[in-house]
């Protein structure tokens, strides 16, 4: 009785162990999911256009999925489009945020991007983003990770749910999300009827070569981009301002 004990404390102990570890690499896929009604109810508030938007509702899918992957280790992060959705629905040309790839740099505290918007091109180098995150007490389990809930805003105004968790030490997220003690799971911007959840986190050892990013656009700071977009946005009406927030993700 006595050996066998000797044998079973200390594999009992390695699982304990190995249980305990935090995730320092590996794939995570995001559903990205746009409730494309209420963008469309968001139009039609002027009576000018609301039987065309009625109409079109009606030959449209409530929501749009898209898919994006996210490969990560202690140094880098990247978030690019993943595999094809049967319920991506790609509204005036797929429209902002539909193709990003978005690379950050950990360590050098930079990120590069590519962003394609309608018919423009842009490769973003800049700065890590700084967001002012508020840390509430809501707690759910996502692909299996307990997260924590944060709340920030961007373009002064419009407000960001995310939850993270601290079981990946990895300060990343979709997009250009970043800043929290942990990976940041799910995402919600409500104004953009939009959220990013994780499906699953694959513990796979990502290489140099997955970190890569082909020059693509015009080279421009987010800052630069977003101000020659709000120029070409003009004439968008209510549409101008949610593509400038889609842009400044």
């Amino acid at each position: 009785m006595t050996r066998k004990l000797l044998l079973i404390i200390p594999a009992l102990f390695a699982a304990l162990a190995a249980q305990a570890q935090f995730t320092t690499y590996g794939k995570i896929e995001y559903e990205r999911k746009v409730n494309i009604h209420r963008q469309m109810d968001d139009m039609a508030a002027d009576d000018e256009n609301a039987t065309w938007v009625e109409n079109f509702k009606s030959r449209v899918p409530k929501f749009s999925t898209s898919y994006f992957d996210m490969y990560f280790n202690t140094n880098k992060v990247i978030y690019k489009p993943g595999r094809e959705s049967e319920q991506q629905f790609k509204m005036f040309g797929g429209g902002p945020a539909a193709e990003n790839i978005v690379v950050t740099d950990l360590n050098a505290q930079k990120v590069q991007a590519n962003k394609q918007v309608y018919d423009q091109k842009f490769h973003i180098e800049d700065s890590m983003r700084v967001l002012k995150w508020k840390i509430e007490d809501e707690v759910r389990t996502i692909a299996n990770y307990k997260c924590r809930k944060a709340v920030s805003k961007i373009c002064d105004s419009v407000y960001v749910v995310a939850f993270y968790t601290e079981d990946i030490i990895v300060s990343g997220g979709p997009e250009m999300f970043s800043g929290l003690p942990g990976m940041i799971l799910e995402l919600a911007v409500p104004r953009l009827y939009t959220t990013w959840v994780a499906t699953k986190v694959d513990l796979v050892q990502p290489k140099d070569t997955d970190f890569e990013i082909a020059e693509k656009g015009k080279k421009a700071t987010q800052k630069e981009m977003v101000s020659a977009l709000s120029e070409s946005f003009k004439q968008w009406g209510k549409m101008a301002t949610r593509n400038i927030w889609w842009v400044a993700l």
